[in-house]
């Protein structure tokens, strides 16, 4: 029995939580004479409820991320090609994860248009993918939901629900004003994420310089502390170039003609 293939059941075991290891196994095998293809049976079974769970986190994930679904931006349909520059390869080597799995920051600077929405979108979809919760939330909408967790006292819940996630997504950075109150709760949300442990990171899509991000923020000093934590170990990709939006636009022209009342009347009789 010592040439069995213990280490895909442990494999499968732990993503199943289930309770047991290659020497319980193999007792098992033993004591109920298993041949080789009795074994193989079990292996098959397992793989089939290991694939299940893992399709079912997948598809959990990646409801409960916020990132569009019915027609997903991922990095399969972003089109690398447009993309030039002696560092391109950066770019293009986003879907292997490294920088989450390094706890490296990603932000996205550059004018509308450029394709920065969709390389974080595509970058949580890959994170789903790979079992990895992924949140995306636009910086109007985090301002908002700080608001209302401060009206209704669950601030505490709030930054539990922005902390908690492997990858979070922050669109659209320096598109509205933060006030005291919930620039202080974006500084604890950017301290705790900085602290926290394990596979984890923040990206961020801005059209302005992070330089200028505190002039959407109060609390000037706390907020050099946040920047500092967020930008401590990043990457910043800053994307120029014309705008992908617009380019199945169709201009049609036309054009009116009036008629005047006499030539109207000359032209009935």
């Amino acid at each position: 029995m010592n040439d069995l293939p213990f280490d895909p059941f442990e494999t499968t075991a732990r993503i199943l939580k289930l309770d047991y290891d290659a020497v319980e196994l193999s007792r098992f095998f033993e004591e109920h004479c298993f041949s080789q293809d009795q074994m193989s049976a079990v292996d098959q079974f397992l793989e089939y409820l290991r694939d299940k769970k893992i399709r079912n986190t997948i598809d959990m994930y990646l409801r409960t991320s916020r990132l569009p679904q019915k027609v997903p931006k991922t990095f399969d349909n972003f089109d690398f090609s447009v993309i030039k520059g002696k560092h391109a390869d950066r770019l293009m080597s986003l879907p292997a994860l490294n920088a989450i799995r390094a706890h490296k920051n990603l932000a996205f600077i550059g004018p509308p248009g450029t394709g920065k929405t969709h390389l974080a979108q595509a970058y949580g979809y890959e994170c789903c993918q790979n079992g990895l919760k992924t949140y995306f939330i636009k910086m109007s909408e985090l301002r908002d939901k700080f608001t209302s967790a401060r009206r209704s006292g669950k601030e505490a819940s709030c930054l539990n629900g922005l902390v908690r996630p492997a990858c979070l997504i922050i669109d659209e950075v320096g598109r509205c004003e933060f006030d005291k109150e919930n620039t202080r709760l974006f500084f604890d949300m950017i301290d705790r994420r900085y602290n926290r442990d394990g596979t984890n990171n923040i990206i961020f899509t801005s059209n302005k310089a992070p330089a200028l991000w505190k002039n959407d923020f109060n609390e000037d000093d706390d907020l050099l502390c946040a920047l500092d934590r967020i930008f401590d170990d990043a990457t910043v990709f800053n994307i120029r170039g014309d705008s992908f939006r617009g380019k199945h636009l169709e201009n049609i022209a036309l054009k009116t003609t009036r008629v005047s009342a006499a030539s109207s009347s000359e032209q009935t009789e």
